[in-house]
């Protein structure tokens, strides 16, 4: 056994020396060659690039890590896990990271990831807003059909018109000549109208009050909020991609995309609603259909001219919200969207958001004055409306506060008009801060109100 073993090793020791004598003649012959002068060559013989992998993988790290200690840190003082998440992605940015130690903030996000991280923030959104649609209950709106369609359209209209009417004051000090003033007032009056649907419902749970009469009606609202504003968005948006001539165009095919989805996608969605629900669990092949026909609304509704969002929401709403599949498709995609792609678009949009260009009087002035005008409309559009359908001041107040978070739902739409061109840099911090602080005031404002009042957290 033992010789065996000795001409084994020997044999293994002669095979290596073959292989390194083979290569070092191949060598000494190939030293003699040349090759033709590439002037566009890269690689690491060319330069030393930075290694993107290994600078994603460690923003993905830092991002998931900031967002869960401050998003757990808001949670602990009562406020959404969501408001801390952006916070961190605002606080890895430039403006605190990048100010405090630009040497760490250009290890930890160098321009160089900005592109990988944009695309993974991007792919995040698009599944995130089918993940909203999913989540839509269309019962409680026809259960709340009177109360919740006027009040809804009331909390859009008003912020709508004074977020354009705004835009007058905006339009000649924060924006640029190459922006139409018709799509930027179109663009602050959309900005101005968003509620977070989801920060709302994670209120409203969080205090008990998502069983309650004025949880039932403020997540009906925030629903048809949300359809509202997302239609809306999808128009500017198509106002700005198509040119003049083609505008009426990119608004007819969008039209014809969401009926074909009613008229024809829908009852092919129950009858894959129906097959899954006869399985033991969601497969692959079925989590890989679904997962195609997300990607392929959203690249339609793309290469329409409206964002792809819109398509991965519309998808998302057309699957029952109490179905087998819309739970299941909600626990294979949920955690890994809300731990790890959100928290990459909160750090490319705090990548993005200079608060030290808010700077001087007027701009903070102009900041505060945005922040008012958004709380104004809303909680006072809503509260109006809540009146005038029966509801009394208390349950008015707090529905109008409610409506008032804007959260992620806020930043999306902010992110598509940097991405347009509509918003400046300078606007954009301003619009982020207001989004912020707007969310921020909702818990403590609701607390308030329904805490004072205990009929509001009793079942109906």
């Amino acid at each position: 056994m033992g010789r065996m073993g000795l001409k084994d090793l020997l044999g293994y020791l002669g095979l290596l020396a073959f292989a390194g004598g083979a290569f070092a003649l191949v060598r000494a012959r190939g030293e003699q060659l040349s090759a033709p002068v590439n002037p566009q060559a890269t690689g690491p013989l060319a330069s030393h690039p930075v290694d993107t992998l290994l600078h994603v993988l460690l923003a993905l790290a830092a991002i998931v890590v900031a967002a869960r200690v401050v998003g757990a840190l808001c949670e602990r003082i009562g406020q959404p896990p969501v408001i801390g998440e952006v916070m961190a992605g605002i606080a890895l940015g430039p403006s605190l990271l990048g100010r405090l130690s630009p040497a760490a903030f250009g290890f930890v996000l160098p321009e160089s990831v900005a592109p990988a991280l944009a695309v993974i923030a991007q792919l995040g959104v698009v599944i995130y807003m089918f993940l909203v649609g999913l989540h839509l209950d269309t019962a409680a709106l026809r259960g709340k059909k009177r109360a919740s369609v006027a009040i809804s359209h009331a909390s859009i209209v008003t912020p709508f018109v004074l977020g354009s009417t705004l835009a007058l004051w905006l339009y000649p000090r924060l924006s640029s000549a190459e922006v139409p003033f018709t799509v930027f007032a179109l663009f602050m009056g959309v900005a101005m109208s968003v509620t977070a649907f989801p920060v709302l419902a994670r209120i409203l749970k969080d205090r008990g009050l998502d069983r309650t009469e004025l949880g039932t009606i403020a997540l009906a609202c925030a629903a048809v909020d949300d359809v509202t504003a997302w239609c809306l968005l999808a128009f500017v948006v198509s106002v700005v991609h198509a040119e003049p001539n083609r505008a009426l165009l990119t608004v007819a095919l969008t039209g014809g995309y969401i009926a074909a989805m009613f008229v024809l996608g829908r009852p092919l969605v129950r009858r894959f609603v129906d097959w899954q629900a006869r399985q033991s669990t969601l497969g692959p092949t079925a989590l890989s259909v679904t997962v195609a026909a997300l990607l392929g609304s959203a690249l339609l509704t793309q290469a329409i001219g409206i964002h792809a969002l819109f398509g991965a929401f519309l998808l998302g709403a057309l699957i029952p919200h109490d179905s087998a599949l819309a739970s299941q498709l909600n626990t294979r995609l949920e955690a890994l969207v809300k731990v790890l792609l959100l928290p990459a678009f909160f750090a490319v949009t705090g990548m993005r958001t200079r608060i030290d260009l808010v700077s001087g009087a007027e701009q903070w002035l102009a900041c505060g004055l945005i922040i008012v005008v958004a709380t104004v409309g809303k909680v006072g559009g809503t509260y109006v409306a809540a009146r005038l359908t029966g509801l009394k001041w208390r349950e008015s107040a707090a529905l109008g506060a409610l409506m008032n978070t804007r959260g992620l739902m806020q930043l999306i739409v902010l992110d598509v008009g940097r991405q347009l061109g509509v918003l400046s840099p300078t606007l954009f911090a301003m619009m982020v801060v207001m989004a912020v602080v707007t969310t921020l005031a909702t818990a403590p404002a609701v607390s308030a109100l329904t805490e004072a009042a205990p009929r509001l957290v009793t079942d109906p």
